[in-house]
């Protein structure tokens, strides 16, 4: 307990939002009938159960569409941003696979971006994967650069997982237009976070996923553009011909509610939320660094994520620090990779040390985040590194 605080403050303190969000309340109430009551297949067309599936699932489409500028049409639900993530890299690629065939991706996407890449290289496709800039940004030029004749797949994430980083997707969809090269990009993290209208934007493929959203786990998303380029895709699963017959399989009804009101909530209070959530990431850095010594910043301090922090705190061993501060929850790297035990290859890739990786946290702040939360963490941070660097500093002699 603080001396001269009150203890309100409700722990454990939850400050991991780019891994996973609560499901908001009024998420939750919209799904609750869907799993009992209204609990029919969204394929079945000889009975009500089935129509009532079928027009939930309908609903939800066209919210998730209207939210990010599409037709309704383009919404592919899927499993998840993973799962969006490979029918887009493979299927895209695998539709337009020639001799010498290339794919252009980022040194810093998500593992469900890298794998599939490596996974068309072991199919005889040629991936290049760019160096972003030092504050981790993925430019136009750098792709534009990075296109060959042979080229017909790009894929360059919205919003960085692990360093918040927004990189220029609408540029890039620009130049890849001009040379007739398909653009895909990751947008988990960006929906609902920074303004996203496919169309206006220009971009080919996107994913999706709900439970960055504060809706539920289990269920994303894959726009696929349906004009201007009709954009043609290889299935990765067959079986039933359901979502227009890229992505057979019985349609989880009742995480798509969850989704589509999740869109609408954001739809609705997004630019509030963010601005909101970017005034407590900036409340938290000024706290830390004026407890903290010898801190420092990764990626870019202004086009960023409003809720991400990402630090790299010397002589105090990002493990370390996150056990002894064990009523914060926090990363150390991606949450898809962090039972791994090699550093973020993020800040690798940006040229950081396998210490100063190693050495690295990720604060991810959201919905429900509260000042007093924010507050609280920096000084909790603050005791937990002073004490790792008592402990690891040499005996005096």
């Amino acid at each position: 307990m603080t001396p001269g605080r009150p203890e309100t403050l409700k722990r454990p303190v939850y400050l991991d939002y780019h891994a996973t969000t609560p499901v908001d309340p009024r998420v939750f109430e919209a799904m609750r009938p869907y799993f009992t009551e209204h609990f029919g297949n969204a394929a079945s067309a000889s009975h009500v159960f089935g129509w009532r599936a079928e027009a939930a699932v309908t609903k939800a489409r066209e919210a998730l569409a209207a939210f990010v500028g599409a037709n309704p049409r383009e919404i592919i639900f899927t499993s998840g941003a993973t799962e969006s993530n490979n029918l887009a890299i493979l299927g895209a690629a695998r539709a337009r696979s020639a001799p010498g065939a290339h794919v252009i991706t980022s040194a810093l996407e998500h593992r469900a971006v890298l794998d599939p890449c490596r996974r068309l290289e072991t199919e005889g496709f040629a991936v290049t994967y760019l160096k972003p800039d030092p504050h981790g940004v993925t430019t136009a030029a750098a792709v534009a650069a990075a296109i060959t004749p042979l080229t017909v797949l790009a894929s360059v994430m919205a919003a960085n997982n692990e360093i918040g980083t927004l990189n220029p997707v609408g540029e890039i969809a620009r130049v890849c237009k001009e040379r007739g090269v398909l653009f895909h990009t990751d947008a988990a993290q960006a929906l609902g976070k920074i303004p996203l209208d496919v169309h206006a934007l220009g971009l080919d493929l996107v994913s999706f996923s709900a439970h960055k959203l504060c809706g539920p786990k289990g269920v994303g998303a894959l726009f696929v553009r349906a004009v201007n380029p009709r954009v043609r895709l290889v299935p990765l699963v067959f079986g039933g011909g359901h979502e227009r017959g890229l992505r057979s399989g019985t349609l989880d009804v009742t995480g798509i509610v969850g989704f589509g009101a999740a869109a609408e909530i954001a739809r609705a209070e997004g630019e509030a939320e963010a601005r909101r959530v970017f005034a407590l990431r900036d409340r938290l850095w000024e706290r830390l660094l004026a407890r903290v010594e010898g801190l420092s910043r990764n990626g870019s301090p202004s086009v960023c994520h409003p809720g991400n922090l990402n630090v790299t705190i010397p002589g105090a061993p990002a493990d370390a620090v996150i056990v002894e501060a064990r009523d914060l929850a926090v990363s150390s790297g991606s949450a898809c990779t962090s039972a791994e035990a090699e550093p973020s290859h993020v800040l690798l890739a940006l040229g950081r040390s396998r210490a100063e990786a190693e050495a690295s946290i990720r604060f991810g702040l959201g919905r429900f985040t509260t000042e007093e939360e924010v507050d609280w963490a920096a000084d909790e941070v603050a005791r937990a590194v002073a004490k790792v660097r008592m402990e690891r500093a040499p005996p005096l002699r």
